[in-house]
């Protein structure tokens, strides 16, 4: 606890405004750009994160942070659409009757990105307060492959 509050000291407005548009700036490119095509944010945090990196470890580590999260959102979302593919495939090859199957893995593949979708955006905008009152902030199921 006591190493947020020291590093929420050491942060100046500007750098906590920079890390806060990392992850903002991420979320309303990804918004902009439909939440599958997550490369938009991942560009707007590695855009950050190219600037800022020399001059503020505090920026680097939010901008580093808002990458490998929307990374990892946008290899989920591939991956449940490879999957919804490979569905559909199955239900067209089986002339229907893989419906049986299909339909219900369906229902849980659509459950399954509305999670990952609203995750992403709760955790974007916690992530955008959390830079802006000079704290630390690690997103929860991430890659970190940025580091």
């Amino acid at each position: 606890m006591e190493t947020v509050q020291l590093q929420a000291l050491s942060s100046s407005q500007g750098e906590r405004t920079w890390a806060a548009s990392a992850h903002a700036g991420a979320l309303l490119l990804a918004l902009l750009t439909s939440w599958s095509a997550g490369v938009a944010g991942m560009l707007a945090a590695l855009a950050v994160y190219l600037m800022k990196k020399g001059d503020s470890d505090f920026v680097a580590e939010h901008a580093r942070e808002a990458f490998n999260f929307n990374l990892t959102m946008f290899l989920m979302a591939c991956g449940l659409a490879i999957i919804g593919v490979v569905l559909v495939g199955a239900t067209l090859l089986t002339l229907g009757i893989g419906a049986i199957v299909t339909l219900p893995a369906g229902l849980l593949l659509a459950v399954l990105a509305a999670a990952v979708a609203v995750m992403w955006l709760v955790c974007s905008i916690v992530a955008t307060f959390k830079a802006l009152n000079g704290e630390s902030y690690r997103y929860p199921f991430t890659l970190r492959l940025l580091g």
